[in-house]
């Protein structure tokens, strides 16, 4: 054996040293730790796609929510103020800036009374997208809460299979035409006409996918331990469901502002001015030469609403899936 001592002109000693065993440290695992959420949105912004929507959609928010509060839209922004000025309605952008000079809410022009277009558009998108997150809000949480205890206990599974045969098969689009038309069409009438019933849905694709995995083994011994079906439910499933959950709310918000128009294109929308009712004003404007635009820009901006709050909420639950977080 070759003798380092005499090779590097060093002492054992120094060429050596005792080195404490701890078992405690030997235990420990020195890969680095995992943060779900961190990698969520470092998988989310790797794509710079993801990015761009982000900003389109803050800036929506930005002109929905921010816009009309600093104008005053509601109290001081009398949308028929210039109702007796013949020469400002129905006018184009280029013509609105002439009549009134150049200003941001001249943008889209002015409707049938006069009004700034750009003003009513923000505005009802505001309410529409409000209505949207509501509703949504009320259908997920009620879905998921029930789909949750439906799909694991067999029991529930049995008188819920029943009211999901009798009430699935109810046309939502008539369900809410009724209560519209029972009700005065109001935003609050409109969010219980599209909740009644609009949780069924989601408690139903939930039911089905935890009968997948309630049967796993460690369901099986949290059970023979007593552990309750609720606490089962929302601690060792809902969690591995988080992707799926995300996926169907980025479905659901869009779902709802689309809705929204279509029931207001037909008549039967709430009587606040939504992206829905301006639609539906501007019907005539459509086919009228030189008016299309106040028909369109609703259109347009109900359009990209939809698209950037449908592709931001799927983005991010393909993010949330933890297969995805793999290097």
């Amino acid at each position: 054996m070759e003798d380092f001592s005499k090779k590097y002109n060093l002492s054992d000693e120094e060429l050596f040293s005792h080195v404490d065993h701890s078992q405690a440290e030997s235990e420990k695992i020195t890969a680095p730790r995992y943060s779900y959420w961190k990698s969520v949105f470092r998988v989310f912004f790797r794509n710079k796609i993801n990015i761009i929507v982000l900003v389109i959609l803050a800036v929506v928010i930005v002109f929905a929510y921010v816009y009309p509060a600093v104008i005053g839209y509601d109290d001081q922004v009398d949308p028929f103020i210039n109702i007796n000025d013949t020469g400002a309605q129905h006018l184009t952008p280029q013509k609105a800036f002439d009549h009134f000079g150049p200003a941001l809410q001249w943008v889209f022009g002015t409707g049938g009374t006069g009004a700034s277009t750009f003003n009513s558009v923000w505005n009802g998108s505001r309410i529409s997208i409000s209505l949207a997150v509501i509703c949504a809000a009320i259908n997920m949480t009620i879905g998921i809460l029930l789909g949750a205890i439906w799909g694991f206990s067999r029991r529930v599974d049995m008188i819920m299979n029943e009211v999901y045969n009798i009430l699935g098969n109810i046309p939502s689009t008539l369900l809410v035409a009724v209560l519209v038309m029972i009700f005065s069409p109001s935003f609050w009438t409109l969010v219980f006409a599209m909740t009644v019933m609009g949780w069924l849905g989601m408690a139903y694709y939930i039911r089905t996918r935890v009968i997948i995995i309630r049967d796993h083994e460690y369901n099986l011994a949290s059970r023979c331990l007593g552990t309750s079906i609720f606490k089962i439910a929302m601690r060792n499933i809902l969690p591995f469901m988080t992707s799926v959950i995300v996926l169907e709310i980025a479905a659901a918000i869009p779902g709802y502002i689309s809705s929204e128009v279509f029931l207001s294109y037909i008549g039967l929308g709430m009587s606040e001015i939504s992206l829905g009712r301006l639609i539906y004003e501007a019907q005539k404007a459509m086919v009228t030469p030189g008016w299309g635009w106040e028909f369109w820009t609703p259109v347009a901006v109900a359009s990209v609403i939809t698209v950037v709050l449908y592709v931001t909420g799927q983005n991010l639950g393909d993010a949330s899936d933890p297969r995805t977080h793999m290097e």
